[in-house]
């Protein structure tokens, strides 16, 4: 009960904000209010199709996958070139499927196109380990500002999702994902230092469940703070 209540539903939830949808909300709410007549009335915008929850999570992890299988049937240069597909290819479904590309996605696409180019040309991979540093440091920079600015960003992104948390659990939910993203880019520079590529590419997708496990370890502190579950 407990895996289809709680666990799912807040993975689910989680991976939908860091993927661009919470921020999707704030940006229809700036458009919203941009786009309000002078007589106060607004007009209403047409929703977008939300995607499958099985798609969404193809779509968000599918090319980790994607890098981890043709690594090891084609080597590293094949992996990097695949996962520059994988990536446009994930980034085009969310476009056709809901004529929308959250924004995280977009970035996250753009580094990797880029960085993944540079892998190819020089023939260097480090080019492409050094993505998920940059997109985890990113990620971090946005929270830790957050934490020093008194505003938990992250209540806007997952308001919606958790009404009943209260100030000092946004706070504290803010400062512990700042925290999980500086030790995942951490993490990522000295293992792909160590690592060889092909041990690289199980630590990256690894670093899904190590991403599940550490939201398993949030719910105490979700439901001290104001946030009730279904059992």
């Amino acid at each position: 009960m407990w895996g289809r209540n709680v666990i799912l539903p807040l993975w689910c939830g989680i991976v939908r904000g860091f993927r661009g949808h919470g921020l999707r909300r704030m940006t229809g709410r700036f458009r919203s209010a941009r786009n309000r007549p002078m007589g106060g009335a607004m007009t209403e915008s047409v929703p977008r199709p939300p995607l499958p929850t099985s798609l969404k999570l193809a779509i968000d992890y599918g090319p980790l996958l994607v890098l981890l299988v043709a690594n090891k049937l084609g080597g590293p240069f094949a992996a990097t070139l695949a996962f520059m597909v994988a990536m446009a290819l994930a980034m085009s479904v969310s476009w056709i499927k809901t004529r929308h590309i959250p924004p995280i996605l977009i970035f996250s696409g753009v580094i990797a196109l880029i960085l993944g180019g540079m892998t190819l040309w020089l023939r260097d991979v480090k080019f492409l380990q050094i993505k998920f540093s940059i997109t985890y440091g990113v990620f971090a920079l946005i929270l830790l500002v957050g934490i020093i600015r008194k505003q938990p960003y992250l209540k806007l992104v997952f308001g919606d999702a958790f009404p009943t948390l209260n100030e000092a659990g946004w706070m504290k939910f803010n400062r512990n994902w700042a925290l999980f993203f500086l030790g995942m880019m951490v993490a990522n520079e000295v293992l792909r230092q160590v690592l060889t590529f092909d041990q690289w590419t199980w630590f990256k997708v690894a670093s899904i469940f190590i991403t599940m496990a550490f939201i398993l370890t949030q719910l105490p502190l979700l439901m001290k703070h104001g946030v009730k579950f279904e059992d």
